[in-house]
C-alpha cells in the first residue's frame, strides 16, 4: 500500500541515519542539526603529538602569510550524547606548513604562530579557520591536530586527515610539487589507523582552494 512504513523501509531509513552519524562529516545544511532522539558518534581520541604550544592566538587567518593552496577549515563540535551544537566551545588548531614544517621546532623555530590559532564555536557549533592545505613530513600521513575545550577543561584531542586521491591532486601544484613522493598514505600510518577513518575531512573545491569540514561529537566534561 503506498504511504505505508514497512519494516523494512523503517530499518533502510534508520541505516542512513546512522551512516551520516557515523561519517562525522559536515555540509552546509548540518550546521543547525540538533536532535533528542539521535545519539552521535564520540569521535575518536588520538595522540596530541609533540608539536603543541599552548595558549596560541584568538585568530581565524593562522598562515602568517606562508604560501600554499587556500584551505577553509569548518569545524563544528556537537554533544556526543544528543548531536546538539556545543556554542563558545575552544577550538585549538596545528599543523605542519605546506613543506612539513611546523612553527616553533627545527627549521621553523624562530616563529611559534604559524599554522596555529584558537577559535571559539558559534551558535550552531562551527569554528572556521583560514589556512593552508598542510604539506607531510617524513613517517606521518598527512594531518591536523585539534584540541577541543568546553568551560576551560579539554574534552577532546585528535587529529583530522584528508583522502588520499584529494592530497594527490592538491600536491600536483606548487609549493607542495617541489617535494614529490611523500613517504606515508592513510593506510600506513600507524596514528591513522586507531580510529582515522572517522576523522576524515569531508572536502569540496572552492575557487583556488577547498573547503574541509567535520562534526566532532564530544563529552562536554
Amino acid at each position: 500500500m503506498h504511504g505505508r512504513l514497512t519494516r523494512g523501509s523503517l530499518l533502510k531509513a534508520a541505516g542512513a541515519a546512522a551512516a551520516a552519524v557515523g561519517l562525522g562529516r559536515l555540509g552546509d545544511a548540518e550546521d543547525s542539526l540538533a536532535s533528542d532522539s539521535v545519539s552521535c558518534v564520540l569521535t575518536p581520541e588520538q595522540t596530541e603529538g609533540p608539536y603543541y604550544i599552548a595558549k596560541e592566538k584568538l585568530r581565524r587567518n593562522i598562515t602568517d602569510g606562508r604560501p600554499g593552496t587556500p584551505l577553509t577549515l569548518r569545524l563544528t563540535v556537537v554533544d556526543a550524547r544528543t548531536c546538539r551544537p556545543i556554542r563558545g566551545a575552544t577550538v585549538d588548531v596545528w599543523h605542519c606548513d605546506a613543506s612539513g614544517i611546523y612553527s616553533g621546532f627545527g627549521a621553523g623555530r624562530a616563529s611559534r604562530t604559524f599554522m596555529r590559532g584558537i577559535q571559539r564555536t558559534n551558535a550552531n557549533g562551527v569554528a572556521t579557520f583560514k589556512t593552508v592545505y598542510p604539506g607531510w613530513y617524513q613517517g606521518r600521513t598527512v594531518h591536523i591536530h585539534v584540541k577541543v575545550h568546553v568551560r576551560g577543561n579539554v574534552v577532546h584531542t585528535s587529529q583530522l586527515y584528508f583522502p588520499d586521491r584529494v592530497t594527490d591532486a592538491a600536491y600536483r601544484s606548487a609549493p607542495y610539487s617541489a617535494r614529490p613522493n611523500r613517504d606515508v598514505r592513510n593506510a600506513d600510518d600507524t596514528i591513522f589507523r586507531n580510529g582515522g577513518k572517522r576523522s576524515l575531512l569531508g572536502l569540496r573545491r572552492s575557487g583556488a582552494g577547498y573547503v574541509g569540514s567535520i562534526r566532532m561529537g564530544v563529552h562536554r566534561s
